[in-house]
């Protein structure tokens, strides 16, 4: 709500014609980052957005295991960039407009990524212990971090267990946690003030570079999440798509009608180029559908999607 009414106090659209929902969350962010009419997201701020987003999905959907410093952390980092956000697109300050109480409280609050994720690291360790048989506890605090790399990296999907157990095996064998998160290792915190006016703000470390990544692609030391263009962000052909969820074309059609993925822009758009429409799809299409497969099986929505086609003709 906080984008689209700063959207709408830069003189930008929020919904589009003819259609009836006004534009998501990452459609706020497209166009907070990168709409030059309108910008009044940093990469900084977007990476911050993106990642408060990816550990919102992964708590409601995952278990996740998130110490108390990561969770101060976020938490404060969002009063932050609420903060920043309102007082320059408003010319307001928030400080008076809130309730006389100080959320969130710690009495040690992180002061440096570095040291807050070395600690997670050994948690993460202890936990992959031999004779301790607590691997999959080891893989709910590891998914925290993952969301982050995540989020660095561009990449909107939720790591799979299977990929945070690969995750742990590298961590358990001794590998260092820079090199199984080189996008968490390239940022840190930046704190200024204390009490009240505490502000926490992702930042990149000094001399990282900026890279820039079209959407669905992810790895190294990414400092930004920023969508450059429409063909960009949508990125994905149909037989892309398919590759990505491990389904033939035809039914990974067959889940993508079944969600109505094609009605929703956060996940699909044609183009017309030189006279040729090309339907195209985000990242964003590659969740949606491994979560809905996660609720109905394929062969459900299979033979519902073939009963359909059989009774339209």
């Amino acid at each position: 709500m906080l984008l689209k009414s700063a959207i709408r106090q830069k003189g930008g659209k929020i919904r589009k014609a003819r259609e009836k929902q006004t534009i998501g969350f990452d459609a706020c962010v497209r166009k907070g980052l990168t709409d030059a009419t309108l910008k009044f997201l940093t990469e900084e701020r977007a990476l911050t957005l993106q990642t408060i987003n990816g550990q919102r999905d992964a708590a409601q959907h995952y278990l996740v295991d998130m110490s108390e410093h990561q969770l101060y952390f976020y938490a404060q980092a969002g009063v932050t960039l609420f903060r920043d956000i309102h007082d320059d697109i408003f010319d307001e300050k928030l400080l008076l407009e809130l309730p006389e109480r100080v959320l969130p409280i710690s009495t040690t609050a992180p002061r440096d990524l570095a040291a807050l994720f070395d600690k997670e690291i050994e948690e993460i360790k202890g936990l992959l212990a031999p004779g301790t048989r607590r691997k999959m506890d080891a893989v709910a605090k590891a998914r925290s971090l993952a969301v982050l790399e995540s989020a660095v990296n561009g990449d909107y999907e939720q790591p799979s267990d299977r990929e945070l157990e690969k995750v742990c095996k590298r961590l358990g064998d001794g590998e260092a946690w820079s090199s199984v998160f080189p996008g968490v290792a390239s940022i840190n915190i930046m704190a200024e003030g204390d009490g009240p006016t505490l502000s926490l703000r992702l930042t990149k470390n000094e001399g990282t570079p900026v890279q820039l990544l079209k959407e669905g692609e992810g790895a190294g030391a990414v400092v930004a999440v920023r969508r450059v263009d429409e063909l960009g962000y949508y990125s994905l052909g149909a037989q892309d798509l398919a590759k990505k969820v491990n389904l033939s074309p035809p039914k990974s059609r067959a889940v993508v009608d079944y969600l109505g993925l094609r009605e929703d822009l956060d996940c699909f758009k044609e183009f017309k180029i030189s006279g040729v429409t090309h339907a195209r799809y985000s990242p964003k299409a590659i969740s949606k559908i491994k979560a809905a497969l996660e609720a109905a099986s394929i062969e459900e929505i299979w033979a519902a999607d073939r009963a359909k086609r059989k009774g339209a003709r």
